[in-house]
């Protein structure tokens, strides 16, 4: 493995990671070095990062809301086409 995040790890090594939450970026701290990254604009961008993510899962979210909405309305089509076609 050449350590690229594309790649996948080997089946044994598989494991499904909890879900990132947005406040776990924001309160994600790094160690400071001395010729290191300039913290404010670090901390800058997690909050962008975060507040991305809010709006991502808010989205999946609803969408899987109405995925199940569908396909309860699709369940309960097919009943009734069914029960239609039997007794005809």
């Amino acid at each position: 493995m050449t350590g690229r995040s594309d790649e996948s790890p080997p089946p044994a090594q598989t494991t499904r990671r909890q879900q990132l939450r947005p406040w776990q970026i924001r309160e994600r701290c790094f160690n400071v070095r001395r010729r290191g990254l300039d913290p404010v604009e670090i901390r800058s961008f997690l909050h962008q990062v975060a507040d991305e993510l809010t709006v991502a899962q808010t989205a999946l979210r609803a969408v899987q809301e109405e995925n199940v909405r569908i396909k309860n309305a699709l369940r309960s089509w097919q009943s009734t086409q069914s029960a239609n076609h039997r007794y005809r």
